[in-house]
């Protein structure tokens, strides 16, 4: 019988994303188990340019806090690597390479992105829900806290707010909107809805963002 071969070295599944706009760009992607690497190399470089590619900031898994990085607070950040790249150009095509080195060989994750296409902000946050009469509602919400540059970048937005009709599901979307609220006219009294806002871009670089938490509101009865 031929001896059995040793698996590949498994490859790194990376995701790249820029939570602020041009300030804030990370790379991330989870640590194969039960093997893992001995340890990664992770180099970024303008694509055309021939100067020797730069390290980025390698940041093992449970050692990132998910405000400093911009994480959804959905994403198991804690069971992530990291990589911090600072200071990318606009309007710049990069690569980045990242590499798991283990003992019997080594695999590598090679891409390119443009900073403008993976600009995604992180969900608004503070949502909040009011009522101003019997069917109408002020729905209000803060930007997310780590897109730093609102002056320069602003963001749009979009909401969402459903309920249940007799077991299935059904929602309106509206938007986008630049101000950090809106009122809601003649919804149904009794009825319970959730509401959600997501931020994009103010110009539609990249995606929105992941819909905020949702938050339920019951619009009440009028009195007979």
């Amino acid at each position: 019988m031929f001896p059995l071969q040793p698996d590949p070295p498994s490859t790194p599944s990376v995701h790249c994303w820029c939570s602020s706009y041009p300030n804030l760009t990370f790379c991330s992607w989870p640590e194969p188990s039960p093997s893992p690497p001995t340890h990664y190399i992770a180099t970024y470089s303008e694509r055309h340019s021939q100067a020797d590619p730069k390290h980025c900031h390698l940041i093992p898994p449970g050692s990132l806090s998910a405000h400093t990085a911009g994480l959804s607070s959905s994403s198991n950040s804690e069971q992530l690597w990291h990589c911090h790249l600072p200071s990318l150009k606009l309007l710049t095509d990069y690569i980045i390479n990242i590499t798991a080195v283990y003992s019997g060989g080594s695999s590598s994750h090679l891409t390119n992105f443009m900073l403008e296409d993976i600009v995604k902000p992180e969900s608004p946050v503070d949502v909040r829900v009011s009522s101003k009469n019997a069917k109408d509602l002020l729905v209000e919400w803060s930007p997310p806290p780590t897109w730093t540059s609102l002056d320069i970048f602003p963001l749009k937005y979009h909401i969402r707010y459903q309920w249940d009709h007799r077991g299935t599901p059904k929602s309106v979307s509206l938007g986008p909107f630049e101000n950090t609220k809106i009122e809601l006219k003649a919804l149904v009294p009794g009825r319970a809805y959730l509401f959600q806002v997501c931020a994009k871009e103010l110009l539609g670089l990249g995606q929105c963002s992941d819909w905020s938490s949702p938050v339920n509101f019951t619009i009440p009865k009028t009195k007979p």
